[in-house]
């Protein structure tokens, strides 16, 4: 993987968090960038698990969206468990 890739990950997470702490609450730099990455493998699998199929036009806007559903998800199970 090289240094390109890792950027553009962290700032789909970035950004996918920050939709989400935007929807849920929450905020912090770091805590943007937790969720939003954890939430990209979230988003990914219950997007596959469901079957459903995201195209809003761009595939970098649609990864972004998977991953900001991801990590509302994320946010509101950890809001349970706490």
């Amino acid at each position: 993987m090289d240094v390109k890739a890792i950027v553009i990950w962290c700032i789909i997470g970035l950004l996918a968090g920050w939709i989400a702490s935007f929807i849920v609450g929450g905020g912090g730099l770091f805590r943007y960038l937790l969720t939003g990455l954890i939430g990209a493998f979230v988003g990914g699998f219950l997007v596959k698990a469901t079957g459903i199929s995201i195209n809003i036009g761009h595939p970098l806007v649609n990864e972004i969206l998977v991953a900001a559903i991801g990590a509302i998800v994320v946010v509101l199970i950890a809001r349970m468990l706490a």
